[in-house]
């Protein structure tokens, strides 16, 4: 009996080790992945346009997971199509299109940085409209973190003069986007679970996309040229892995890590797409790189919550 009881204890052990490996492991994949989507947006405008690029990878990504999620479709409510149709085109549909316009302008390592704001203004977004709690210290986070922006923006401004750097406020509508269906998730679907969520959202956008494809001039592009099918390739990577794949692991990572460890790729995100951008030969002084550490800095203040005894 004793014996029986080492063995299933060791066993235990084992068991938590390979978890505590393989969340690792997927937190590593998560943030390559991830922070590779805003090099392969920049590699795909150069034979398409933002409409094209924004539409086919809604219709790549909603095809891929309409498959993954459509035995989970028949527990979804009536209520909820509504609210999920909401969650779509303003945490997924204009998002999508606007960060593709975006780099069309503005660096995608820059683009990047903006992106981690997201926690930020999902936080003013909670206090503001959904009742959400606020500590001082939050609030410090998200002055440092607006301070960042604020420098970053300036500096990056100084050197690349020639661009139109106004195309940074997409990044801002994007985030906010993100940050509104964030809160309205936590109001609204309290009882479905993240795959039905996204499965259905990408689905619903499918039409739509196709109707902005049809308008964006692609069925008359000769996708037989390099630079056309190249960039097409660079999209369906976007939404194969950047966007169907990606979700389906951070998924898996929730269940088996801490709402903590989870959160931390966000950080990892822009790491690695401020690498990719840098390889790639865009410009980042040591200003910039103080901008995007405050910014960084203040997402974990902000994120931070109170202790409790």
């Amino acid at each position: 009996m004793i014996i029986i009881r080492k063995k299933c204890a060791l066993l235990h052990l084992d068991y938590k080790d390979t978890m505590k490996n393989f969340k690792w492991l997927l937190l590593f994949i998560l943030s390559l992945t991830w922070g590779s989507s805003f090099i392969l947006i920049k590699k795909a405008l150069l034979g398409l346009n933002p409409m094209e690029i924004g539409a086919l990878r809604i219709i790549f990504a909603g095809i891929i997971l309409f498959f993954i999620g459509i035995k989970k479709f028949k527990h979804i409510d009536k209520k909820h199509w509504k609210p999920l149709f909401i969650v779509a085109i303003f945490g997924t549909f204009f998002p999508v299109f606007l960060f593709s316009y975006a780099i069309t302008e503005i660096d995608s390592s820059i683009a990047a940085v903006l992106n981690s704001l997201t926690p930020l203004i999902t936080m003013i977004l909670g206090v503001l409209f959904f009742n959400f709690s606020f500590s001082k210290k939050q609030a410090l986070g998200v002055f440092i973190g607006l301070f960042g922006t604020l420098l970053l923006l300036y500096q990056n401004a100084l050197a690349n003069p020639t661009k139109n750097h106004l195309y940074a406020f997409l990044i801002f509508i994007a985030a906010t986007g993100y940050a509104f269906s964030v809160n309205y998730l936590k109001k609204k679907f309290k009882d479905l679970d993240t795959v039905s969520i996204t499965s259905a959202t990408f689905t619903l956008l499918i039409p739509f996309a196709f109707i902005v494809l049809s308008f964006s001039g692609f069925f008359e592009r000769d996708l037989t040229e390099k630079i056309n099918y190249t960039s097409l390739g660079y999209v369906f990577v976007l939404a194969a892995i950047g966007t169907s794949m990606a979700m389906l692991l951070f998924n898996k990572l929730i269940q088996i890590s801490s709402p903590v460890f989870s959160a931390s790729v966000s950080y990892l995100i822009t790491l690695v797409a401020v690498a990719w951008g840098v390889f790639d030969g865009e410009k980042l002084g040591w200003t910039q790189c103080l901008a995007a550490g405050l910014i960084i800095w203040g997402v974990v203040i902000a994120q931070k919550k109170k202790s409790t005894k």
